[in-house]
């Protein structure tokens, strides 16, 4: 990330340096200080400048209400509460989230993306390309959460032996399963696909569970014998773990959004120590992309 010092920053921006430090001084412009001087992260300030674009009178969007909709995660939730955000969550699965925010009843959305179309092993960033491909998101911006382990959820001591997605197809074990377009069951149909399966192959619990804790206590109660989800959820439920992937676990809002108090709040928070400490507890997390913006439209 390319950083521009005071001089460099007011220059860019067209703004006199007593304007710029006017701006710093409200917290109204991003920046960061390191070593006594104030540094302003290039790509930030070319949002920040796109956000606050003038529109005709009737074009201006209301602010969407203060809550993060998408997929449900422990590590999120605890951040939404510590950060002081004032942020609340509405957890119904990654394609849910994003049209909500489409239709701007959220103010973010939480986002695991996979697709079938993506070869094993494949670089591509499955949440970044399926950003790109939403219509009504031109100004879109990707933050880092974490890289988060998922896998499967088993019964304390896998005492049927579920070692591998071929095992469940093989044994006709119960699998408690996600409703369409949530992102775990993106992903279990993706790797279902690779396996030259689909869903239909699966003796699945009906009805889909809506969050991964819920298809953590289905499998803790015995109504299921596997199921795919988060290693946290696995280890919150007190259930064994069969580690499958590591995904990319991202927020998806507007430029216009990214800016306000709230989210800022909650971006800074990501980079804090503490999310860090707390992702070592709950285990199966990868804090490196925590706070990067990874795509902006």
């Amino acid at each position: 990330m390319e950083f521009l010092t005071t001089a460099e920053a007011a220059d860019y921006l067209r703004l006199g340096e007593r304007k710029l430090y006017e701006l710093v001084t409200a917290g109204a412009i991003p920046c960061s200080k390191v070593t006594g001087k104030w540094l302003f992260p290039r790509h930030e300030l070319d949002l920040w400048v796109r956000s606050g674009l003038a529109r005709p009178a009737g074009m201006l969007a209301a602010d969407p209400p203060p809550i993060v909709g998408g997929s449900q995660d422990d590590l999120l939730e605890w951040a939404l509460r510590e950060s002081g955000s004032g942020l609340a969550s509405l957890a119904e699965g990654t394609a849910r989230g994003v049209a909500r925010l489409e239709r701007g009843e959220v103010i973010a959305a939480a986002v695991h993306f996979h697709s079938p179309a993506m070869s094993e092993g494949s670089t591509d960033d499955a949440n970044v390309a399926a950003v790109r491909t939403v219509p009504g998101l031109h100004d879109a911006v990707l933050v880092g959460v974490v890289r988060r382990e998922q896998g499967l959820l088993v019964a304390p001591g896998n005492p049927k032996q579920l070692n591998s997605l071929a095992d469940v197809l093989a044994s006709r074990v119960k699998m408690a399963v996600r409703q369409p377009g949530a992102g775990a069951q993106m992903l279990l149909e993706t790797l279902l696909a690779r396996a030259g399966a689909g869903p239909k192959d699966l003796r699945r619990l009906e009805p889909p569970c809506l969050t991964g804790p819920d298809l953590a206590a289905a499998v803790r109660a015995g109504k299921a014998d596997c199921g795919v989800a988060t290693r946290a959820a696995a280890k919150a439920a007190g259930l064994d773990f069969v580690p499958l992937l590591f995904e990319n676990f991202d927020l998806l809002t507007r430029q216009r959004s990214y800016f306000r108090p709230s989210m800022q709040a909650l971006v800074g928070f990501l980079r804090d120590t503490r999310l860090k400490q707390r992702a070592i507890e709950l285990g199966g997390y990868d804090t490196a992309p925590a706070g990067l913006i990874r795509f902006a439209a």
